[in-house]
């Protein structure tokens, strides 16, 4: 390996969850929410996505919020506290300061060589690992720690989830690329 893995990690999704600690009538707000898209016989509930936003917040009648779609937690915290504050400027009565919590930040890495997931899987361990090439490319490993799923490709590119905080992901990229040096799976 030339790069570092742990170099390569590149955040690709934040997921958080807050709650607005009130019931939202969603159907009022969604016709007041310029860029609101609501839906209920498709989806539960309201998405919203403002202009200079990439991220998505949902928001269910219970109150309870989540946000999707940014590439970091500052992104992903700076979005639903934009939503909060849109949704209170159109009458919505909020108290206080609604927090939200990181629930899962999927990220890519590269290992930089070519994999042969076959034997990966077994010097892995079979009862961490899933792979059925037929099904699907990639083979699943589940690691005890720390705690995350993490997707193996041929390419050497990984996909890690489960995560919520950026170490966690880089911990898990230096783990499995250790794991595959130990058992000759890799170049050191």
């Amino acid at each position: 390996m030339e790069t570092d893995p742990t170099d390569t990690v590149e955040i690709q999704n934040v997921v958080g969850a807050g709650d607005l600690e009130r019931e939202v009538d969603l159907a009022t707000l969604a016709s007041d929410l310029n860029g609101a898209d609501y839906q209920p016989s498709n989806f539960s509930g309201l998405l919203y996505q403002a202009p200079d936003h990439e991220a998505t917040a949902m928001v269910f009648e219970s109150g309870k919020a989540t946000v999707t779609g940014a590439t970091s937690t500052s992104e992903m915290r700076t979005a639903f506290e934009h939503f909060v504050t849109t949704v209170r400027d159109l009458g919505v009565s909020i108290e206080g300061s609604p927090e939200i919590t990181v629930q899962n930040i999927v990220a890519t890495a590269d290992l930089d060589e070519q994999l042969n997931l076959s034997p990966v899987a077994i010097g892995l361990g079979l009862e961490q690992t899933e792979y059925e090439p037929e099904q699907f490319p990639g083979l699943v490993y589940r690691l005890d720690s720390p705690t995350v799923v993490v997707l193996l490709f041929g390419s050497g590119k990984l996909v890690v989830a489960g995560a919520t905080e950026r170490t966690t992901l880089e911990t898990a990229v230096a783990t499995v690329a250790e794991q595959l040096a130990d058992l000759s799976l890799l170049a050191d």
